[in-house]
C-alpha cells in the first residue's frame, strides 16, 4: 500500500457526493453462498455504486472452500463484466512476489536474509556510506533500511532498468539510523530486486516468473502489458464530476517499480496465491513450512501502516488482533488500481480485493483497515481504539508543519506537506487552509485519522519520538513525515502519484 494524494485526501473524497455508478450483475450466482459472504456481495455493490467504482475482483477462502467473482465492468466505455480472470495492477503486492522468489533462493543457499546487500551488490551506495555497507537483505524486505522510500525514478524500458535505478541510490536520503524505525520504503524493495536478478542471472521479472508465478500455476500474471493479449483487463478510471471515466495515462508504470508494485493480476489468482502462503496441501509446494511461516515472522520495528502493526516479516505486514491472532497483510495502489489483500493463518482465511477506480481505496479501508470483514469472516477485529479528548498543552507538542519527501519519475525532488493545528481536543491537518482530516488520540502518540466532519476513514497514525524524547515524525501512510514546530517552516501541497 502506498502514500499518494489520493489516499491522503481520501477523507475528502469521502465526503463529496458521487452520481451512483449502477453494477452490472456478477459473474457467479450467490444462491449457494454462506450469508456472510452475500453480506461481503452486498458491501461491496453498495461501496462500488456510493464511491463510483466501474469494477471489482474477489476472491475469498472461507470455511474451506473459495469464492471468487467479478462485479460490475472492465471499463465504462465497453462495459464488458468483469470476472474472476479480469487483470488488474495489483500495485504493492508485488512486494511480497519478490520477497517469495528472494525465499527460494534463500532456500538453496544462494541469498543470505542477514548477509549485507553489498555480499551481491558489490558496488552498492547510498547517501550515507557507512548504511550502504551494513544494511542486510532482511533490512531491505522488513521496511527498516532507514532511507526515503518514495524513489520512483524512470529508467527506462530496458533490462537494465533496475540496475540504473539502484545505482541513483546516492541521491536517496538517509532519515532514521539503520534498523530501527519502520518506514515504508518502495526504495528498499527495489533494492532486494536487483539483489534477485543479479543473483539468479536474468531480469527481475524473468526471476518471479520462473521462481512464483508460473511454478503456482498463475496464469492470469504477467508483468508487461504487451503480454495480456486475450486477456479480459480491467482500464483504469479516473472520477471526474461524480462519475467514473477511463483515463488511459494512469496505466504507464517505469519498468523500474516493477518489484515495488508492477504485477498485473487476477482475482483467482491472488487468491491461489494466499492459499499458497497460507500451506494449503494440493498446491505446489514452493517453500518449506518453514521458511513460509519465517515470512509471516519476526517482526522489524512496529508502527502503523493505516492500521496498527507489529512490523514487518520478510515482506508481510504482520497486523495484531484483539484476539490474538495475527493478521498478514498487504495490498497496493497505482493511479486508478487499488487493491487489498490479507489472510489470517488461526482462521484458514483470506481475502482479495481489486478494483479499477481512482475512488478504490475507499472500500479497501472498508474492507482492508477497517476490521468488518475481518469479524463477519475470520471472528477478530482490530485493537481496540477508544478516541479521547487531551487538553491544549498536550496537543502543543504535536502542532507545526510536517513534511515528507519523495522523487518523482523525473528523478527530481519532491516535498509533501500537512500543517497541523490543534482543534477541541483533537488535531486538524490541512494544507493551504483546507482541511482533509482530524486525528483524534486514542494512546499516546496514536492517533484515529476521521474525515472533517469526524466520521472515520478507517485510517489509524502515529507520532514518533526522537532520542530527546520529542516529537520528531508522523508517520502516515507508513511515510515519515519530518516535524517543524509551528511558524518554523511551511508546508508544501501535496503532489504527484506514487504506487
Amino acid at each position: 500500500m502506498s502514500l499518494t494524494r489520493r489516499t491522503v485526501l481520501k477523507s475528502v473524497a469521502a465526503a463529496v457526493p458521487v452520481t451512483a455508478f449502477t453494477t452490472l450483475p456478477s459473474s457467479a450466482s450467490t444462491t449457494r453462498e454462506p450469508a456472510a459472504i452475500g453480506r461481503l456481495a452486498e458491501k461491496i455493490e453498495a461501496a462500488m455504486a456510493k464511491y463510483a467504482i466501474p469494477g471489482a475482483g474477489l476472491g475469498v477462502w472461507y470455511r474451506g472452500r473459495e469464492y471468487v467473482r467479478g462485479f460490475g465492468v472492465t471499463s465504462v466505455d465497453t462495459g464488458e463484466p468483469v470476472s474472476a480472470d479480469t487483470v488488474f495492477r495489483i500495485g504493492s503486492t508485488s512486494k511480497t512476489f519478490a520477497a517469495t522468489a528472494i525465499m527460494r533462493l534463500a532456500e538453496r543457499g544462494r541469498i543470505s536474509l542477514d548477509r549485507p546487500v553489498r555480499a551481491y551488490l558489490p558496488d552498492f551506495a547510498t547517501a550515507d556510506p557507512a548504511v550502504a555497507a551494513r544494511v542486510t537483505v532482511r533490512q531491505l524486505l522488513n521496511h527498516s533500511a532507514g532511507w526515503m522510500g518514495d524513489y520512483f525514478e524512470d529508467t527506462g524500458a530496458g533490462d537494465d532498468a533496475l540496475a540504473k535505478y539502484v545505482a541513483g541510490m546516492t541521491k536517496v536520503p538517509q532519515l532514521t539510523p539503520l534498523g530501527k524505525v519502520f518506514s515504508y520504503n518502495n526504495a528498499a524493495i527495489g533494492v532486494a530486486g536487483r539483489v534477485l536478478e543479479a543473483v539468479y542471472g536474468k531480469p527481475y521479472e524473468t526471476a518471479v516468473r520462473e521462481l512464483v508465478i508460473d511454478p503456482l500455476g498463475l496464469a492470469h500474471s504477467r508483468f508487461f502489458r504487451s503480454e495480456l493479449e486475450g486477456f479480459s483487463v480491467a482500464a483504469s478510471h479516473n472520477v471526474v464530476d461524480g462519475k467514473a471515466v477511463v483515463e488511459p495515462s494512469f496505466d504507464a508504470m517505469p519498468r523500474s517499480l516493477h518489484a515495488a508494485g508492477g504485477l498485473i493480476s487476477s482475482a483467482r489468482d491472488q487468491l491461489r496465491y494466499a492459499r499458497f502462503q497460507l500451506g494449503h496441501r494440493g498446491l505446489p509446494h514452493l517453500l518449506s513450512d518453514r521458511t513460509r511461516l519465517l515470512m509471516q515472522s519476526h517482526p522489524g520495528p512496529g508502527g502503523t501502516l493505516f492500521v496498527e502493526l507489529n512490523g514487518v516479516g520478510v515482506s508481510w505486514m504482520l497486523r495484531p488482533t484483539a484476539q490474538g491472532a495475527a493478521v498478514v497483510q498487504h495490498g497496493g495502489d497505482w493511479s486508478g488500481q487499488h487493491s487489498g489483500f490479507l489472510f489470517v493463518p488461526q482462521r484458514d482465511f483470506a481475502i482479495t480485493l481489486l478494483t479499477n477506480s481512482e475512488s478504490g481505496p475507499l472500500l479497501v479501508a472498508e474492507l482492508f483497515a477497517d476490521d468488518w470483514a475481518l469479524r463477519e469472516l475470520a471472528g477478530v477485529s482490530n485493537l481496540p481504539a477508544v478516541p479521547r479528548e487531551l487538553p491544549p498543552r498536550r496537543l502543543a507538542e504535536y502542532v507545526g508543519s510536517y513534511v515528507a519527501q519523495q522523487i518523482g519519475f523525473d528523478g527530481k525532488p519532491e516535498e509533501i506537506g500537512l500543517d497541523v493545528t490543534a482543534d477541541d481536543g483533537e488535531l486538524v491537518a490541512g494544507v493551504g487552509g483546507q482541511v482533509l482530516f482530524r486525528f483524534a488520540f486514542y494512546r499516546k502518540d496514536f492517533v484515529l485519522a476521521l474525515n472533517p466532519d469526524g466520521t472515520p476513514t478507517h485510517t489509524r497514525a502515529n507520532f514518533v519520538r526522537g532520542n530527546d524524547g520529542q516529537v520528531q515524525w508522523l508517520r502516515y501512510g507508513g511515510r515519515l513525515f519530518r516535524f517543524h514546530p509551528a511558524g518554523t517552516r511551511r508546508a508544501a501541497t501535496f503532489s504527484h502519484r506514487t504506487l
